[in-house]
């Protein structure tokens, strides 16, 4: 299957809304193709569409707790790692406790589909979490913010989002 890239600003129906009103933010270098919504799964995905699990970036939704107050982070890396979420995310984020967020709180908080989830759009108070592989990428794959499309997009573009920082993430 090949993937038809064109700018995310001229199809916006391929687009989470909060995916879609941010979007028009940035510049024309962030395309968006459609997909199999079926194959939205990072693993399927990259096999189907033959793009690299190493092109291809995850956003994970950490929910972070200190003192009975619970705040969202979105934390991206490359597919082929894992976020060391106890470690390096909770001391960066300061709390007591984390986890990754249950998928319903995800969904409802971000408004955005599960599968999905992207860093363009979200909350305007949550941290972004940029590993630096993401960051040092030409491009990267990553969630629309819905299961039937995905977003080309440099990793500066995603380190530069407000609230964007960029850290050694990964494990």
């Amino acid at each position: 299957m090949t993937l038809h890239w064109v700018p995310a600003t001229e199809r916006t129906d391929l687009l989470a809304e909060p995916v879609a009103q941010a979007a028009l933010q940035l510049d024309d270098t962030v395309e968006v193709a459609e997909i199999d919504p079926e194959l939205a799964d990072t693993a399927v995905f990259c096999e189907r569409y033959g793009v690299g699990l190493d092109e291809s970036a995850n956003c994970v939704v950490v929910a972070a707790r200190r003192g009975g107050e619970t705040r969202y982070a979105a934390c991206m890396v490359l597919a082929t790692m894992r976020v060391d979420v106890n470690g390096v995310v909770r001391r960066h984020l300061d709390a007591r406790k984390t986890s990754f967020a249950p998928m319903a709180q995800a969904v409802e908080l971000t408004g955005m589909e599960y599968g999905g989830i992207t860093p363009i759009g979200l909350p305007g108070d949550w941290p972004i979490l940029v590993d630096v592989n993401v960051a040092e990428h030409a491009k990267v794959i990553i969630g629309s913010g819905l299961r039937g499309s995905k977003l080309a997009v440099s990793g500066a573009t995603l380190a530069r989002l407000k609230g964007a920082e960029v850290l050694s993430l990964a494990t």
